[in-house]
């Protein structure tokens, strides 16, 4: 690998701003609070011994006598000038369009100016140093007389409060409430206000306590629930919620169109027929809006205060219309103003009809609720979206729903429920005529049509009350007028934004088109357009009656989120949750996510279940996709509280044999770089028990080990479906970091019990030292009480050379580059080299189909059951599933049968699936005499020649203490007949195994007289001369399996 060298430079002043430059020497210290936000280079400085130079920049757009020192900058703490002062701007992810972005000094920077001795800051070293802020500009973000414009913010009137209003209040309010009132009587109408308004309340209180707890962004309903849950949830609500709004502004329309064409067919003025004259109103209304859309958020904004203007004036109007005196026409229609006996008539239900029951005038009055979440929807064009949301939309609540109160009582106490409109049934003074109801108390006689049903007028029987109750009767169709337009400029505004913000996040392929912004205030003018046509198409089809109920159910699902995502935040106790809002409770939140659930299923329990198909579709897909986003959501926050529950309650459990699992600590190095090492562990670990990729970093190992290449690791490990964890430890040696690492490794019971390592195939090559090194490490593993597992590849496990070679060859064109840009040449090849490391999707044959293969079992000696636990392990997996596991043991050729039962019992008490057992009768001969020589060729260099050094003892004792991994002839005498047995066994291997697709052998325990190199040794011969990989493993002779239940 090659070696990167960082390189810190100055910038090339070339690339800043234009403007001009100032120096001063000795440049005193200064202390403001104002921030040059035209400023594009806070300063650059080089403290020498004596003097200091300042320099500052001055942009077109400022004062010729304005300086910005370098104390403007960074105010020093009086520890250090190196260290900074706490400011608002380090802890901000990205600065604004155009202003400066600073950082504070690194820790290393700080530490080196302490060791250096240092008082002065080396700013050429630093953090904060040279060109520390720099300006972000996106393109053509500045015009050509270098005035930007700013984009253009609401306050909470405006922004919040007047749109939720305008939302909340629709057709309902004028065309069914009095209707409700009749049917429900004022009572019961009162408790579905109350009913409806607890929901948006306790939402809002959530939305209120979200909002408040960080910066909230554009996006409203979704960017809360994705940052607070994150894009499993988030990416289906926006997509669902976005569509519910599109939805809105087409019912909106198509209710400002239908009244439209009822005035039409009053006056005789209609176009072509009543569907298409619906369609072509519906069309053309809706583009207008769009095109006020399309002016910019200021123009919308003056729009909405219109309406709302309009609105104000037919309340009033139908207040003022309560109090003057009822003519005789409208007391014939059933108006008599404020009368205690029609109050009292009214206040108890009078249900009629199929749709008469409560929960039927239920689910008819709360989509008129609905709309507390428009001001939070435009949540990037508001000035503080923390404060202006939980403000502005409690204040909209509490408005929209005295109003609701008002025109109820009010209808419910100046209108009868019946009434003809006839004026000749009023009533004489001297009347004989039979006379029922409250009508006759009132001087009219409306019997006649209450007993046929046939009334035409009074609460229960007209759409039109308010038109009949108010002062001048136009002003409620303006009413209406203003209501439908301004929730259907609404939903049309409403929409894009949160669509936008959905396809900035890239959680879905193939809408990014939809997410770039234009303008000062970024307008989706993209997502306009589609919002239009999706709008624009259920106008066309005007049989909104199927869908309009999904609308409702998107609704009340975005609520349930926003709750769930408050109760979520609040029981996971993270310390990242601290909304400024304190008028909230978790238990209110969980109530208000349960009753909208409820409340889905009560309204329309088809359009629920339409509802929640959509979100587990869209929720599955973005689980599948795991996109590459981290917003610090709470469901973060519940699995570690949930892992240091469950790893704490761990803690306490005895172990037992039945639970055992291979927990294995990894030395893989960086894993990529062995990555059929990673591949076989995780293999049989992974959803079965903990894997730990150590690195142990050596004194001479110039990998990088900041956070950033940790993090690329466990990226390359998640990518390649590694479910693992990557520890790195700088450790002096092999042995001292996985001494540590096994001593330090894991949590609790969490803990690995085996060691897995490569084979080390350079033994003969190394030092002796590294070989040394290498199998005490094996002793201390066995010290530990820990398990060994060796992996050995016919090609080796290290792919660095390969990979290198690879990336020489990409860059062989570089060589002609220019001397002048040669280093920059170099460090880019250097990085390039190894991003191609570290992206390169290198197979291995654990990632491939074994098929029919066999897995041979030499089980030597008796472990605990490692040795079988493995390959149990891996014929579980898909890729494993059609090989059969082989079990060879050691037997005489006289109880070779004997042997062969017994074993099969032992497996099969086991509950082992295993094919065959075949008993090796003739592991006892002697190996040929050629693979003997192989053997003893192999140790020729460790050998120490005693012979030729008999006349110098001294000699003799100060090679064995220089080199204890020399095998002196007493040792090799001593341990000839193991290591002739170790040349048979591979014998038998060979013969036997040549075609498997894994073989496992057990591993031999070393020993204190046996010296390294001939140890290291007898695992080359036990694994040499095969095609498929062969793993020496070892169990600590504790027992790994039971045929016992308890």
């Amino acid at each position: 690998m090659g070696h990167h060298f960082s390189k810190r430079r100055m910038p090339d002043l070339d690339s800043l701003p234009q403007g001009r430059f100032s120096f001063s020497e000795e440049a005193p210290p200064q202390y403001s609070s104002s921030r040059g936000e035209q400023t594009a280079v806070r300063n650059i400085q080089a403290r020498g011994s004596s003097s200091e130079v300042s320099i500052s920049m001055e942009t077109p757009g400022q004062q010729p006598d304005r300086r910005v020192s370098g104390q403007e900058g960074r105010r020093p703490s009086i520890y250090s000038t190196m260290d900074a002062v706490p400011h608002l701007e380090f802890y901000s992810n990205a600065t604004a369009t155009g202003r400066l972005r600073r950082s504070r000094p690194s820790l290393e920077t700080l530490r080196k100016v302490f060791e250096d001795g240092k008082t002065g800051s080396n700013m050429e070293d630093s953090g904060t140093g040279s060109l520390s802020a720099i300006r972000e500009q996106d393109e053509g973000e500045n015009p050509a007389d270098g005035k930007i414009k700013q984009p253009v913010r609401f306050g909470w009137v405006t922004g919040v409060m007047i749109r939720c209003m305008l939302n909340i209040w629709g057709v309902i309010l004028f065309l069914r409430l009095s209707w409700i009132t009749s049917q429900a009587g004022i009572i019961l109408t009162w408790v579905i206000i109350f009913m409806s308004v607890l929901v948006t309340s306790v939402t809002c209180l959530s939305v209120s306590a979200i909002s408040t707890n960080g910066r909230v962004s554009s996006g409203g309903a979704y960017f809360m629930i994705s940052r607070t849950l994150g894009p499993e949830m988030g990416g289906p609500i926006g997509v669902v919620f976005s569509f519910a709004n599109a939805l809105g502004c087409a019912l909106n329309t198509v209710g400002f169109a239908e009244t439209v064409r009822d005035l039409l067919i009053e006056y005789n003025a209609v176009m072509v027929d009543s569907i298409n004259d619906v369609r072509i109103i519906g069309t053309i209304t809706i583009t207008v809006l769009l095109l006020i859309s399309l002016a910019g958020m200021e123009w919308e904004s003056k729009t909405q205060i219109l309406f709302f203007l309009v609105l104000m004036v037919t309340f009033v109007n139908y207040f003022v219309g309560t109090v003057i005196p009822a003519t005789p026409e409208e007391q014939a229609m059933g108006f008599f103003n404020y009368r205690a006996d029609i109050f009292v008539e009214n206040l108890f239900p009078d249900w009629r009809g199929s749709e008469g029951n409560f929960f039927q005038m239920f689910a008819i009055f709360f989509p008129s609720a609905i709309g507390i979440l428009a001001g939070a929807n435009i949540s990037g064009d508001l000035k503080d979206p923390e404060i202006a949301i939980p403000k502005g939309t409690l204040t909209a609540i509490f408005g929209t729903t005295m109003s609701y109160l008002a025109i109820s009582v009010t209808a419910g106490a100046c209108v009868v429920r019946d009434a003809s409109g006839n004026l000749n049934d009023s009533l004489p003074v001297n009347f004989s005529s039979p006379c029922e109801g409250l009508g006759c108390k009132l001087g009219w006689n409306f019997t006649e049509c209450e007993q046929s049903q046939s009334c035409s007028f009074g609460l229960s029987n007209s759409f039109q009350v308010l038109s009949l109750v108010s002062a001048f009767g136009p002003l409620i169709t303006a009413g209406v007028f203003a209501a439908s337009l301004s929730s259907a400029l609404a939903f049309l505004v409403s929409a894009p934004k949160v669509f936008q913000c959905l396809c900035r996040d890239n959680i879905y392929p193939y809408i990014g088109f939809f997410g770039k912004g234009y303008g000062k205030n970024s307008e989706p003018l993209r997502a306009y357009v589609l919002t239009y046509f999706i709008a624009l198409a259920f106008i066309l089809i005007a049989q909104l009656n199927v869908i309009a109920p999904l609308i409702s159910n998107f609704f009340l699902c975005s609520y349930a989120l926003i709750n769930f995502s408050c109760f979520h935040a609040s029981i996971t106790n993270s310390p990242g949750w601290r909304p400024s809002f304190k008028y909230y409770s978790k238990w209110t939140a969980l109530f208000g996510s349960v009753i909208s659930v409820v409340l889905m299923f009560l309204l329309t329990w088809w359009a629920a279940l339409i509802t929640f198909g959509i979100i587990l579709f869209l929720f599955g897909y973005v689980t599948y996709k795991k996109p590459e986003v981290n917003w610090g959501s709470s469901v973060q926050a519940g699995t570690y509280n949930m892992a240091l529950s469950y790893s704490v309650s761990l803690a306490g459990v005895e172990d037992h044999v039945k639970n055992f699992r291979p927990q294995c600590l990894v030395l893989t190095g960086p894993p990529n770089l062995r990555p059929a090492l990673v591949d076989f562990v995780g293999s049989f670990t992974k959803n079965v028990s903990l894997m730990i990729c150590g690195d142990i970093l050596m004194d001479d190992d110039e990998s990088p080990t900041s956070h950033q290449n940790t993090d690329k690791l466990v990226k390359w490990l998640n990518c390649r479906k590694v479910r693992s964890f990557y520890t790195p430890f700088k450790g002096d040696s092999l042995r001292e970091g996985a001494r540590h690492l096994m001593q330090a490794s894991g949590l609790g019971k969490m803990k690995p019990n085996t060691l897995v390592l490569g084979f080390k195939t350079n033994w003969k090559e190394c030092p002796p030292n590294s070989v040394e090194d290498y199998v005490n490490t094996i002793y201390d593993t066995f010290d530990s009480n820990y398990g060994v597992s060796i992996l050995r590849m016919v090609d080796g496990l290290d792919i660095t050379e390969e990979l290198q070679c690879e990336a020489n060859q990409a860059f062989e064109s570089d060589e002609a580059i220019e001397s002048d840009h040669s280093d920059s040449s170099e460090r880019e090849s250097d990085i390039e080299t190894s991003n191609h490391i570290m992206s390169d999707d290198v197979r291995t044959v654990f990632q491939n189909k074994q098929g029919k293969k066999t897995i041979d079992v030499y089980w030597i000696s008796d472990d605990g059951g490692l040795t079988l636990l493995v390959p149990y392990l891996l014929s579980r997996r898909k890729r494993w599933r059609k090989s059969k596991v082989r079990v060879f043991i050691i037997g005489q050729h006289q109880t070779m049968e004997e042997d062969r039962k017994e074993m099969m019992v032992l497996l099969r008490r086991f509950r082992l699936d295993v094919r065959d057992v075949i008993v090796m009768t003739d592991s006892q001969r002697p190996p040929f005499p050629k693979n003997l020589k192989r053997f003893e060729d192999s140790v020729a260099s460790f050998r120490l020649r005693e012979g030729q050094q008999q006349g110098d003892f001294t000699s003799v004792q100060q090679q064995r203490t220089e080199g204890p991994w020399k095998i002196s002839d007493k040792q090799m005498d001593a341990l000839r007949l193991k290591s002739e047995r170790k040349v048979r066994l591979n014998e038998i291997i060979r013969r036997n195994s040549k075609h498997a697709a894994l073989v496992l052998v057990s591993l031999p325990v070393p020993q204190s007289d046996c010296p390294s190199s001939l140890y290291m040794a007898w695992l080359d011969t036990l694994s040499c001369g095969l095609h498929c990989p062969v793993l020496l493993i070892r169990g600590n002779q504790q027992n790994v399996l039971t045929f016992y239940c308890q």
